[in-house]
């Protein structure tokens, strides 16, 4: 080992005396005495956020300049400081944003936390039990039967199940054993005037457009359908070649805007309609009068979800928004709307006909049901929506604050139907938070026939419910019209996803049947399904809706 001599230590002390003093010399001058800087001190606290990064910048930059006359590796900390501080000062230039003006990129993080805030709530705030719109039981419960894993529960039931609210279907202790072919209960819908009645499964896909969702969604929707042999609802944006590929059974949903069937200045086109109701693969026609989402109002597809293709397909120009009609303009009171519904009965070659609306005002319903009578033309099936229902975009106050949630909706149609005698050949179906075979099984109680289930379905898709649907960045590739999100989506494995979601909550539902005693779905009644009204007192549903007496 070498010595270090006298000379050497004199030489490295030089240096750093060369060091310290030039480095001084820049300093000092700026940010003053030590006796300034404690005389100062009570206003750097009270100096304004903004002052205080202009400052900030200043020493930070001088500082680096002068250690980088030394050292020239400290320039480059230039890369990381002078985006911060052109950020900052891009920051109190602008006016856009009070608290980024006042609290230069400090206040960026509120936005950046407040983005990523969906995400924290879902993983790491949120309970089992709490989560919105879709909580996570029954999300966990959704992919589980989707990917034909695991799906029963350990160490009894999260609920609690003495809080107001809870319910629970009465078990019997006379419970039967399911038969294999009880796994697929059908419902013929059909009236006397319909010449091609369907057979329908208790649990259908219900209404999403070509538009809201990719094209990759909706064939491995289409091909689900077709392994299950259940309905695919094509949503009011029309019959696209995706809804046709894979042959699942369609009922096709004529909206406001009568895309698949609509004349340029946007009214109803018969022959356009007779081409695509015709079609095999259609089964049932739904004619939209308005949905649980944002009911009163109609159907939103963003510009940027617009791309030619699905212009091309609803008949509109690409690019900009499709703002649907809030109501129709082929019919414009209940007789007209009966002239309606066997136009385009006659026009389908008899194929069943119905309509799909979220209960608004009462005496509107009552006053279809009069024109029935009074005209002596049904349609073969009512869709009630819930205002509970989702959409891939709703204004915040429809969504919250408009509309009859499902339960009192579907009882009043039920109700109302029975009362007038208008029941026996009408079939319901329930829409609406549908996800489990309680709900399915609670739905049929109520007053419904069978049930359709939409974000149900896209779960069972992979959807994650990172709330962007109208934002067209889904980041699974579900309901956006960005190539590159769409591209991950297989519709193959998805397919069969939905598939088995729809197969696994079937057999639930009939399982539970059994369990009560009953022999088919259709026994279910009002009486069978409990409620806690109160902590201390339980209702059953024909206490809370008492079902009139038919033709009363």
């Amino acid at each position: 080992m070498g010595s270090i001599h006298l000379t050497d230590l004199r030489s490295i002390a030089r240096s750093g005396g060369v060091i310290l003093n030039r480095t001084l010399m820049l300093i000092v001058p700026l940010i003053g005495s030590p006796f300034f800087i404690f005389m100062s001190f009570e206003w750097l606290v009270h100096m304004k956020a903004r002052q205080l990064f202009i400052l900030l910048s200043i020493l930070v930059t001088l500082v680096l300049i002068a250690l980088g006359t030394v050292y020239p590796g400290v320039f480059w900390s230039f890369l990381l400081v002078g985006p911060l501080i052109i950020m900052g000062t891009i920051d109190i230039c602008q006016k856009r944003h009070t608290i980024k003006r006042n609290f230069p990129l400090v206040g960026r993080m509120r936005y950046i936390l407040e983005s990523f805030r969906p995400e924290i709530m879902q993983y790491f705030v949120e309970t089992d039990t709490e989560g919105r719109p879709i909580n996570r039981i029954f999300r966990t419960l959704i992919y589980q039967r989707a990917k034909k894993t695991n799906d029963t529960t350990p160490f009894g039931t999260q609920m609690n199940v003495y809080r107001s609210g809870y319910e629970w279907l009465e078990h019997s202790i006379f419970a039967r054993q399911v038969r294999e072919d009880e796994m697929d209960p059908r419902v013929l819908i059909g009236g006397p005037d319909c010449t091609q009645p369907y057979s329908a499964s208790l649990l259908n896909i219900s209404a999403m457009s070509y538009g809201s969702l990719s094209n990759r969604a909706i064939l491995a929707l289409n091909k689900g359908a077709k392994l299950g042999h259940f309905a695919h609802n094509t949503g009011e944006g029309g019959i696209s070649p995706y809804h046709l590929e894979p042959g699942g059974d369609l009922i096709w949903q004529i909206g406001t805007g009568y895309f698949g069937c609509r004349t340029p200045d946007g009214h109803f086109d018969p022959e356009k309609f007779a081409v695509n109701a015709t079609l095999p693969q259609v089964k049932m026609i739904e004619i939209k009068l308005s949905q649980g989402a944002k009911p009163g109002h109609g159907g939103i597809l963003p510009g940027v979800k617009n791309t030619e293709e699905i212009a091309r397909i609803r008949g509109v120009k690409p690019g900009t928004d499709v703002l649907s009609p809030p109501s129709h303009r082929a019919f414009s009171n209940p007789t007209e709307f009966m002239a309606f519904i066997q136009q385009l009965r006659t026009l389908s070659g008899g194929k069943p006909i119905g309509f799909k609306l979220c209960i608004g005002k009462q005496e509107e319903f009552i006053a279809i049901c009069l024109a029935m009578k009074n005209t002596g033309i049904q349609p073969d099936f009512i869709s009630v929506d819930g205002g509970e229902g989702g959409t891939g975009a709703a204004p915040v106050e429809f969504s919250n604050s408009m509309g009859m949630p499902l339960r009192d909706g579907l009882v009043l149609v039920h109700d109302t139907l029975l009362k007038m005698g208008l029941r026996k050949h009408i079939k319901i179906i329930a829409s609406g938070k549908i996800f489990t075979g309680f709900h399915l099984a609670r739905a049929l109680a109520i007053g419904a026939d069978l049930v359709g289930s939409a974000r149900g379905m896209m779960l069972a898709l992979g959807c994650i419910q990172a709330l962007e649907c109208n934002k067209n960045t889904c980041p699974v590739g579900v309901a956006t019209q960005d190539k590159r999100l769409i591209r991950g989506l297989d519709p193959a494995d998805k397919s069969v996803r939905v598939y088995n979601f729809h197969r696994e909550t079937i057999k639930s539902m009939v399982e539970m049947t059994a369990a009560a005693g009953l022999d088919d779905p259709k026994d279910i009644q009002r009486r069978d399904i409990n409620r806690r009204v109160t902590t201390m007192k339980v209702m059953d549903y024909e206490e809370i809706y008492p079902t009139p007496e038919e033709g009363s």
